[in-house]
């Protein structure tokens, strides 16, 4: 076992830390956002993307429920999502603005989440919607 090398806070110090969510079908995940190094990592796993865009930050991402392609949507949701927050409260709203206008450019659904969601089975049909062939003979 190595040198624990976690950041430690005194009393009365404020941490600073943000914490955000992004989902997508029924994949929830959930986001903390503090100083760091520019590492992220998502369910534990780091991850070796984009770092000098955010070299000061550390995000833990932990992703539950859903599809593959659903968590990575809510984890992308969220880890945007937690770099705004963190733009606006401890740096500065230009900033904020620019990063912001810089994820729009890219995919609104990085910022703002898509409410469709499955539609119930009814019975009469193999599906929502589709009914079973009708034969006359």
């Amino acid at each position: 076992m190595g040198k624990d090398n976690r950041q430690r806070y005194k009393k009365g110090q404020e941490v600073q830390v943000v914490y955000t969510h992004g989902k997508k079908k029924n994949a929830i995940a959930n986001a903390v956002v503090q100083k760091g190094k520019g590492t992220i990592t998502v369910n534990r796993v780091p991850i070796i993307l984009g770092a000098e865009h955010f070299s000061g930050l550390k995000i833990k991402v932990r992703v539950q429920g859903g599809g593959p392609i659903a968590q990575l949507y809510a984890a992308r949701m969220a880890i945007s999502k937690g770099i705004l927050s963190w733009k606006q409260k401890y740096v500065d709203e230009d900033e904020k603005t620019q990063v912001r206008k810089t994820l729009v450019s890219f995919d609104k659904g990085m910022i703002v989440a898509d409410p469709r969601r499955m539609e119930p089975k009814k019975y009469g049909g193999p599906g929502a919607r589709a009914r079973y062939q009708k034969s006359y003979r």
